[in-house]
């Protein structure tokens, strides 16, 4: 059974970084495809970056340029490097993982993990 495990979170000021790390068990890690989430208070988990076991990667329009997804197969981590953080950006930031990367897009799961609090202030 897949655990995943989100860390890293923090308060931070406006124009910082955080860099935020997934560790996922119970799976074959280096075949599946990872992504990260994150959801606003009273607003929808929305998807913010994918990457695939070949490594290619895609970022949401709104975090383009300034996040950056990347992977430790050895260590069956993902990690979310966040740079030039604006207070729109506070939200708590899940991963999951999944052979299917379409299935990651839609970002329809049952389980998650404990998620991590990124607030970043003006």
């Amino acid at each position: 059974q897949v655990q995943l495990v989100e860390s890293g979170g923090g308060l931070v000021q406006a124009g910082g970084s955080l860099r935020l790390s997934c560790a996922a068990s119970g799976t074959i890690f280096r075949l599946n495809a990872m992504a990260w989430y994150r959801q606003a208070p009273g607003k929808q988990r929305e998807l913010v970056a994918t990457i695939t076991p070949g490594r290619s990667t895609n970022c949401a329009d709104s975090v383009k340029g300034r996040f950056t997804i990347s992977r430790d197969n050895a260590k069956n981590t993902v990690y979310l490097q966040m740079n030039s953080l604006k207070p729109e950006d506070t939200a708590v930031y899940y991963c999951n993982v999944d052979s299917s990367l379409e299935r990651l897009l839609r970002g329809e799961y049952d389980y998650w993990g404990q998620g991590t609090q990124v607030t970043v202030s003006s």
